[in-house]
């Protein structure tokens, strides 16, 4: 099965030809061809001008925004998923069995992200700014289908004939890392963009709660499964500030298994850090000395 093909550029309402005949191969090519370009320009803008891709008001208090943490964390859970991958010995089954495994809690929570943000975030959009997330949308619809056709090859790869394997994992290792960098530029669209539509129609504390809805409707293990993500992605700060706001809602066990999750991703200053300023820094610093 051919899995590394181009996926379709956000922000444009174009559909690979061989999933849909929405639009001609010239069309999906031409729209490619113009992502390139607003790649070439938004670099551009954003490393050689030094401008300010965020959307914060400068000199300002910034906003909340409710894409940063989780966005952070998606990053790093993507990037070292496709390093996994591509340091995976096709011949050792065992490795093999594991590299796939991390693929698919990869591939599902993004699935599961796409979901919260279509559930909570952008009925909030739309009901201030309709047709803002369209193109997010399209791009939900077109990750999902990848997403399937990921998970497939990876379910398929271990089970291949072994002579096989090498080839099937280079095109699986392909096909992730469309994956990801579509994705990159999808988080960057939802955290400009998006984030412009609400700080433009809603308050701070109307965001912060949408924000927190998403949250709580998110089962328990999967909130601590992207807190191993989020927690090491993030500066000092917003750890600290993540961590006093998880003190002030969730009970103890919670606390616990995020702690346990996140320990042996933190480096020891790091993990000092998070002790220092937590609001409970003698627990944590507990809770060190046992897993240690």
């Amino acid at each position: 099965m051919q899995i590394s093909q181009p996926y379709v550029p956000s922000g444009h309402l174009v559909r690979d030809p061989e999933r849909s005949a929405l639009f001609s191969r010239d069309a999906a090519l031409a729209a490619q061809a113009c992502r390139r370009k607003n790649r070439t320009l938004l670099f551009n803008r954003h490393i050689t001008k030094g401008n300010s891709m965020n959307g914060q008001p400068a000199g300002r208090t910034p906003r909340f925004d409710p894409y940063a943490a989780v966005h952070k964390g998606l990053r790093a859970l993507m990037a070292d998923t496709l390093l996994a991958l591509g340091r995976t010995d096709a011949s050792d089954a065992a490795a093999l069995q594991a590299t796939t495994e991390r693929l698919l809690e990869m591939l599902e929570f993004c699935r599961s992200h796409a979901h919260h943000e279509n559930e909570f975030l952008h009925p909030a959009i739309e009901a201030r700014s309709p047709g803002t997330s369209s193109a997010t949308v399209i791009d939900h619809t077109l990750h999902e289908q990848a997403i399937e056709q990921l998970k497939k090859a990876a379910r398929q790869l271990p089970e291949s004939p072994a002579e096989q394997r090498a080839a099937a994992l280079l095109e699986l290792y392909r096909g992730v890392a469309l994956f990801v960098a579509h994705n990159l530029e999808h988080l960057h669209h939802e955290e400009t963009t998006h984030n412009a539509t609400l700080w433009a129609y809603y308050t701070d504390a109307q965001i912060e709660a949408l924000h927190d809805e998403l949250v709580a409707s998110i089962e328990p293990e999967q909130s601590i499964f992207i807190m191993r993500w989020m927690l090491p992605a993030m500066n000092p700060a917003e750890r600290a500030h993540l961590m006093r706001k998880l003190r002030a809602t969730a009970p103890p066990p919670v606390i616990d298994a995020v702690l346990q999750a996140v320990r042996g991703a933190l480096d020891p200053q790091a993990w000092q850090a998070l002790a220092s300023s937590s609001a409970e820094p003698r627990r944590v610093a507990e809770f060190a000395d046992a897993a240690g």
